[in-house]
């Protein structure tokens, strides 16, 4: 089973959010992203777990300014699976 697979099994979707991964590259707590950004820690946490069905541009902005990343580092696309052959 690939990567993709349970987060498209449980979300219908194949977007993958590295938020908990780039914390942890920056010594950032959740609550900090939260006070950072004006985000409640319970949407971040949404976010952050993959368990999000939308972002707000400006959400994904004011994140991507405290972290100093871009969108690109934030959310990725997995592969869809391929039918093995």
């Amino acid at each position: 089973m690939s990567p993709a697979e349970p987060v498209a099994a449980e979300t219908g979707h194949r977007v993958v959010c590295h938020l908990g991964e780039l914390l942890e590259e920056r010594g950032m707590t959740l609550t900090e992203l939260s006070d950072l950004v004006g985000v409640s820690i319970v949407n971040l946490s949404v976010l952050k777990n993959d368990r999000a069905k939308a972002v707000r541009f400006s959400t994904l902005t004011a994140i991507c300014d405290a972290l100093g990343c871009c969108p690109g580092d934030v959310l990725t696309v997995e592969p869809a699976s391929r039918p093995q052959r």
